[in-house]
């Protein structure tokens, strides 16, 4: 491996030097009073093809489609030369700053188990310095942080955005679980360290298990194990996926009547957009969806927050599906489901391209969101803060174009709910 950890260094010193003198700063937010208005920081340290395309088309291969066939495919040099150039321009103090001037209070950070240890698959390691320069960003800012393990071993979901692509996920097979909480350990060990706390408000323990294809008992143990590797080290808040079920099934489960435990969130994700049914609804339909959808947050018992929402009504996005997949917008997707045309994608990633009536209808369909989500939960966490040709997913392309409310607080739509 070429990428040593003086090197490491020396361009966490080159990432910092476009950020104002950084001072620790308290800045109080209390779960279950607070609101959380966030935003993801997607297709940074995990790559999403979606999120940037142009990393995979200038490849100009069909058989990489994820950052661990990016490792496997080009040998770890090569593709650690492509993913240093991205870590280093992605995301910068600048887009920390915007997001903090356009009212968001949070950002959520997914990171791969492979930042701290490959365990001798195709993966590159080097993206865990880089949580250290966002960290000293959004404490100059005032900003929160959740840090969220997005991929582990073997794929928890089967999605890109594991980092494995796969119809076989493999998470909870041989030894991946122990491997899962050594790397939660790692992260558990810094960043739950008291020092840490008034910029780090919540560890994920893991991004969208997908129940059904991992077995749900062995899930609880690993949050209960994960949740104590946390609390050896301090009282941070431990947040958990609820795999897609409600977040009332996870009531009575680290609890305080269950072992005392204390300070636990769940993290719940909506989106429309990933069934044939859902993509042919008609705008009206998607914000009655989030109306309906409502009774879903009642009775849970621990702090409930969307932690992924978007202002998509089509899968449209390049990629979003998977690398040279189609969309079942316009009946290209060949996938499981399959798909029939509803709608020509030419719009999707281009904003200019947008009518009024389309960008007036976005808006509608985000203000029943947050207003939604402000009133069930303790707030939301917006994916995607930046894309770089999906406007639908993309919270700096919405703002400037006046579509995503600034101030929050700007409703044009009649309350819906």
């Amino acid at each position: 491996m070429i990428f040593t950890r003086a090197l490491l260094h020396a361009l966490l010193a080159g990432l910092a030097i476009a950020a104002p003198s950084i001072s620790k700063r308290k800045v109080a937010f209390n779960w279950g009073s607070d609101k959380l208005r966030g935003v993801n920081i997607g297709g940074w340290l995990v790559l999403e093809p979606w999120i940037t395309p142009s990393i995979f088309d200038k490849l100009g291969r069909n058989d990489i489609v994820d950052e661990f066939t990016l490792g496997q495919k080009l040998g770890q040099d090569a593709a650690l030369t492509i993913l240093r150039e991205h870590w280093n321009s992605w995301v910068t103090w600048e887009d920390f700053n915007k997001i903090k001037q356009s009212g968001f209070n949070l950002v959520r950070i997914p990171i791969g188990y492979w930042a701290y240890d490959t365990f001798d698959s195709p993966y590159v390691s080097g993206a865990a310095v880089y949580i250290d320069a966002a960290i000293d960003w959004a404490r100059s800012l005032g900003l929160k942080i959740i840090i969220d393990l997005h991929g582990a071993p073997g794929s928890q979901n089967g999605f890109d955005n594991s980092g494995e692509k796969t119809a076989n996920p493999a998470w909870q097979t041989g030894n991946t679980v122990s491997q899962t909480l050594q790397v939660l350990k790692t992260i558990s060990a810094k960043y739950a360290q008291p020092s840490y706390q008034d910029v780090i408000i919540g560890i994920q323990l893991l991004n969208e298990p997908l129940i059904g294809r991992v077995d749900l008992g062995v899930l609880k143990q690993f949050y209960r194990d994960g949740f104590g590797q946390v609390r050896d080290t301090s009282d941070t808040t431990v947040v958990l996926h609820d795999g897609f079920n409600t977040p009332s099934s996870w009531n009575n489960f680290l609890t305080p009547s269950d072992n005392n435990a204390q300070n636990v969130a769940i993290d719940h994700h909506e989106y429309q957009i990933f069934s044939p049914g859902e993509v042919a609804m008609s705008p009206a339909q998607h914000a009655q969806t989030v109306c309906a959808r409502i009774p879903n947050y009642n009775g849970a018992d621990k702090w409930t927050f969307v932690g992924e929402w978007t202002g998509a009504m089509t899968d449209c996005a390049k990629y979003l599906n998977g690398f040279g997949v189609g969309a079942r917008y316009d009946g290209t997707f060949n996938g499981a489901g399959g798909s029939s045309y509803v709608g020509s994608c030419a719009f999707a990633n281009d904003l200019s391209k947008w009518t009024q009536a389309q960008k007036d209808q976005t808006r509608t369909y985000i203000e029943t969101q947050m207003s939604a989500f402000e009133a069930k939960t303790q707030g939301w966490v917006w994916w995607n803060f930046k894309t770089e040709s999906a406007p639908e997913w993309d919270a700096f392309k919405l703002i400037d174009a006046g579509i995503f409310p600034q101030p929050f607080s700007d409703r044009k739509s009649s309350l819906i709910c």
